[in-house]
């Protein structure tokens, strides 16, 4: 870890800021799209640092859904996050008080995540709060763009600017899915079951948070049911 941890943190966080900057802009069109005003986003973006979680959420406010959907699918959507920050609870040093923790689980993202981990040793709240400025500022500043952007534009503009997000999906999923069976089942199982609670009759009728959370929990069951992980012990055993 370098002297100056904080100046490390901000350089490590620099590309995470950056490839934020840019999907924000999509989230921030979408949002004007979904009848959201460009205040109304950037308080989304500023309180939430979720591109799933707040595409998700427009659109249920669209929808005019309940409070308790929209909460239930939020939990849904987000709960690796979590998983994530228990993980990285482990390699925290003593300046890291309950406060500092908080703080830090607010914006521990996937990226941010997998760059903390990847840190040799122990991790002060200096390089925590450095790593973490730059994407703030960077989803905070794309979606108010973004939304300012999609007030002004053209709508085919507007229309094929807001499908950067779902390219953004596409490339997380994409690499994994190739690389392993288990990956890509599990997401042809959410694809389908998505396709099926859109078009066929009945299920199209179930309220979209609902869906999310249908997909999102039949597709993990049947993973973890078609692909379980060994037990250490019995991989061990002669």
């Amino acid at each position: 870890m370098s002297q100056k941890p904080f100046v490390t943190g901000l350089r490590h966080g620099i590309p995470i800021g950056l490839g934020y900057l840019s999907v924000a802009f999509a989230f921030g069109i979408q949002s004007v799209q979904a009848g959201l005003s460009p205040l109304q986003a950037l308080l989304i973006s500023m309180t939430n640092v979720t591109s799933a979680g707040q595409l998700a959420g427009i659109e249920l406010i669209a929808a005019g859904t309940a409070l308790t959907e929209m909460a239930l699918t939020q939990l849904t959507i987000n709960l690796r996050y979590a998983l994530m920050s228990i993980s990285l609870s482990q390699k925290l040093d003593g300046s890291m008080g309950t406060l500092q923790r908080l703080i830090f689980a607010f914006c521990n993202t996937d990226e941010i995540f997998a760059v903390a981990s990847a840190q040799p040793g122990m991790l002060c709240k200096q390089y925590c709060y450095g790593l973490m400025i730059v994407p703030w500022v960077g989803w905070s500043l794309g979606t108010v763009l973004g939304a300012a952007a999609g007030s002004l534009l053209p709508v085919f503009f507007r229309t094929a600017l807001g499908i950067a997000i779902y390219g953004m999906f596409l490339a997380i999923i994409l690499p994994p899915s190739r690389k392993s069976r288990a990956v890509r089942t599990v997401v042809l199982i959410a694809a389908a079951l998505a396709i099926a609670f859109r078009y066929v009759p009945g299920l199209s009728q179930v309220p979209p948070g609902y869906a999310i959370i249908c997909c999102a929990v039949a597709a993990a069951c049947a993973g973890a049911a078609l692909f379980p992980v060994e037990d250490k012990e019995e991989v061990d055993a002669p």
